[in-house]
C-alpha cells in the first residue's frame, strides 16, 4: 500500500510542476526580447538628441557667419530657424 501512495504524490507532483517547466523557456524569451527593444529605443532617442545638438551648434555658426557677413538681422534669425527645424527633421527620422 505504501509503495501505490508513493507512485500517486510522485504522480501529482509531476503533473503539477511540469506546466511550470513547459511556461519558463516562453517568459525567458519575451523578457530578452523586451529588454532588447528597450535599449533598441534609447540609443535611437540618444541619437535623436546628438543630431537635434549638432542641428543648434550648426545654427549658431550659421548666425555668426551671417551677422558677420553684414546681413540683417531678419534673415539671419531665417536662416538659424531653418537649420535648426532641419535638425529636429533628421533627428524624428533618426528616432523611428
Amino acid at each position: 500500500m505504501k509503495w501505490k501512495l508513493r507512485l500517486e504524490i510522485g504522480l501529482l507532483t509531476l503533473a503539477l510542476a511540469a506546466p511550470a517547466f513547459v511556461m519558463t523557456p516562453t517568459v525567458g524569451y519575451a523578457q530578452t526580447q523586451t529588454k532588447q527593444n528597450r535599449d533598441d529605443r534609447q540609443s535611437g532617442r540618444q541619437e535623436a538628441r546628438d543630431t537635434r545638438q549638432e542641428g543648434r551648434h550648426d545654427s549658431r555658426t550659421a548666425k555668426a557667419e551671417c551677422k558677420a557677413a553684414g546681413e540683417s538681422r531678419s534673415s539671419c534669425r531665417q536662416e538659424k530657424r531653418d537649420t535648426k527645424q532641419e535638425a529636429r527633421g533628421e533627428a524624428s527620422e533618426v528616432k523611428r
